[in-house]
């Protein structure tokens, strides 16, 4: 029933874009006078991960992507917006993977209770992969890119079918806050098993209550037109909370996760062109956690012989020397700092930039014998690598340097450097 319900609503989507063409042109002198606030807002949906149609908003995140298990992966995704209805919304989408030869899709919907404090209770049933390891705070603002490197070499995916439950409301205009209640039934698509309770789960199910807060006291609000625009502040601050419960709706664990997460930002030019960023993020998992639900602290290395093998794309907070599926943790720590300095003006079309960066990730493990079929290590030594950037060089193309040291250091010395493309763009 969900497939056609999926099926239904991208229909309805490709019908949206096609009845944005006009019957005629309307009056001109109206047009010049509203075409810096369209262009201000269409710009600053693109810049979100949609593109605006009538009444659908597509979103740019499912139409390509490529990762290891999927290789290929296209589809379609929306939302409708305002001009459909301002108390009602439904989103979904559909993907297929070329190599595991997969649909994957989503679909769901709510209502807005209150719109002076941005109050809505959604629902949605999804049915997709999601990488191990990868923690995510429901309140985080989409993360959206043109292009995502990390997701090129990710190989280890588990499987979910998740029906969830969410109420957002907006305690204050510094405070944002969600909750999530969802169930879910989990298998990997690798050789892995869960031994625990003198039992050896090979798929497992959950029942989760979710509660995340995301508190932005500096940020600051303009108006641009009918838009009002949030300009982001420092220092941020986020913390969620998770707890499984054992028995409910027939889960098979409990366990209570805490994770955490502050940036901050420091200009030392009115232009902010040259400036320094600090991101501190923490996590612990306390119970009988399975893999999928615990911690990688972003690995972006392959695990090739030579650095020209492994030569690839940088991420944007990703750990550039730390291989994949090298560490898991059930408590860790990671700093991470970026020193950007003034582009270099060599032309208007070329400025690039340098960026020196330091990471240090620490972690550990309890019980690690339950998690079987796997190898990987901790993190309790210390992870340190430190790197070089020079962005924007061409076309948005940089270059990029890192080199893995301390205690985490390899024999071989080209093991511990990594050599990488950089992709950036901005509207």
């Amino acid at each position: 029933m969900q497939k056609y319900c999926a099926c239904l609503f991208f229909i309805f989507c490709i019908w949206s874009a096609q009845s944005q063409i006009p019957d005629k042109i309307g009056d001109t002198l109206s047009v010049v006078e509203q075409d810096s606030l369209r262009k201000s807002k269409f710009f600053k949906q693109i810049g979100n991960g949609f593109f605006p149609t009538k009444y659908i908003d597509i979103d740019l995140r499912y139409l390509i992507k490529f990762n290891q298990y999927e290789g290929i992966r296209t589809g379609l995704g929306g939302r409708t917006n305002d001009n459909l209805s301002e108390k009602y919304r439904m989103v979904g989408y559909v993907v297929y993977g070329f190599k595991d030869h997969n649909f994957k899709y989503s679909i769901g919907g709510g209502f807005r209770i209150s719109k002076s404090t941005d109050t809505w209770v959604d629902f949605s049933y999804t049915d997709d992969l999601q990488e191990t390891g990868s923690s995510t705070f429901l309140t985080d603002k989409r993360f959206f890119s043109f292009f995502e490197p990390r997701l090129l070499n990710i190989s280890l995916f588990h499987h979910h079918i998740t029906k969830n439950i969410s109420l957002e409301h907006r305690i204050t205009p510094y405070l944002l806050s969600e909750i999530e209640l969802s169930r879910s039934n989990i298998t990997t698509t690798y050789d892995y098993t869960f031994f625990v309770d003198d039992t050896a789960f090979k798929e497992f199910r959950m029942s989760m209550a979710k509660v995340s807060l995301q508190w932005n006291p500096f940020n600051t609000f303009e108006s641009v037109g009918d838009i009002e625009v949030e300009k982001e502040g420092f220092p941020n601050f986020t913390l969620q909370v998770s707890k499984n419960f054992k028995d409910v709706l027939g889960a098979d664990f409990n366990f209570f996760k805490a994770d955490f997460r502050t940036i901050y930002k420091l200009n030392f030019n009115t232009d902010g062109s040259s400036f320094t960023e600090a991101t501190l993020t923490g996590g612990v998992s306390k119970g009988k956690t399975p893999l999928t639900h615990l911690y990688h602290t972003y690995p972006n290395n392959i695990n090739k012989a030579t650095i020209l093998n492994r030569f690839s794309v940088a991420g944007i907070n990703s750990f550039e020397t730390m291989y994949f599926n090298e560490f898991f943790s059930d408590r860790f720590a990671t700093l991470q700092l970026k020193h950007y300095l003034k582009p270099f003006n060599i032309s208007k079309r070329m400025q690039p930039q340098m960026v020196f960066i330091s990471r240090f990730a620490l972690g550990n493990m309890d019980h690690i014998e339950r998690h079987q079929d796997i190898e990987f290590g901790t993190l309790n030594k210390g992870y340190s690598e430190a790197g070089l950037e020079l962005n924007k060089i061409l076309f948005g193309f940089g270059l990029s340097f890192a080199y893995r040291y301390g205690a985490y250091h390899l024999p071989k010395l080209t093991d511990n450097i990594a050599a990488k493309f950089t992709f950036n763009i901005s509207l």
